[in-house]
């Protein structure tokens, strides 16, 4: 599967600090700039899907950025800014902005605006495949060996999760959050092993040697 690329502009090093690496564990591929020229440098070099957006930066702002971005590209934008004032939020939103996010927002809560912005633009990655199981995210129709796979909520949910963070090992912590944030309460860990038996169950060749969901002993679950 393709990352998704992102460019997020923000001369705030310790939200670069913290966001980055966030966004990278959740399967994008990040490139940063600190200011207006640096951005729209970038934006003219490099291709990117979407651009996340400050709108007060060193040498100028957001809102040019944005204008440049929708007069030459087909980019999504989305705003991230301190600025909670109604004027900001209008004039991005005027410019073509796809989304406006407040700051302080919470990271995961930034992933799923991420996802929404992209699905309404037509660039996310649709199609999610790996060892003879495909997942069409569009319909969210599970498919092994071209037979459908019926699957429950919080078991689509962890698939989704494990395949867009394909080749990195993802914590039982990591995966009991997102399995919370879908449940809407809370699940222990006892119930995260028995999730992934399950989905093991319906998608492994053989479920007692499984190629496709592998534990990695002491630390969590990878794919790929």
């Amino acid at each position: 599967m393709n990352k998704i690329n992102l460019l997020l502009v923000e001369d705030d090093r310790a939200i670069l600090d913290n966001l980055v690496p966030f966004l990278q564990n959740e399967g994008f591929s990040v490139e940063t700039a600190g200011t207006q020229r640096e951005a729209l440098e970038k934006m003219t070099s490099g291709s990117y899907d979407l651009a996340l957006l400050d709108v007060s930066l060193p040498d100028g702002n957001g809102f040019a950025v944005c204008s440049a971005i929708k007069a030459n590209t087909d980019m999504a934008v989305m705003f991230l800014t301190a600025s909670s004032d109604e004027y900001s939020t209008v004039t991005g939103l005027d410019m073509g902005a796809d989304d406006y996010l407040a700051k302080p927002f919470r990271p995961r809560e930034l992933v799923s605006r991420i996802r929404s912005v992209l699905r309404r633009c037509g660039k996310s990655k649709s199609v999610l495949e790996i060892g003879g199981v495909r997942v069409d995210t569009e319909r969210a129709v599970v498919t092994k060996y071209g037979k459908e796979i019926f699957l429950s909520a919080l078991e689509y949910r962890l698939l989704l999760v494990l395949l867009g963070n394909k080749g990195a090992v993802l914590t039982r912590e990591r995966l009991l959050e997102e399995i919370w944030d879908v449940a809407g309460d809370y699940v222990n860990d006892n119930t995260l092993t028995v999730y992934i038996k399950r989905l093991r169950d319906k998608i492994e060749d053989d479920p007692q040697e499984p190629t496709i969901i592998r534990t990695v002993r002491g630390l969590g679950y990878r794919v790929g």
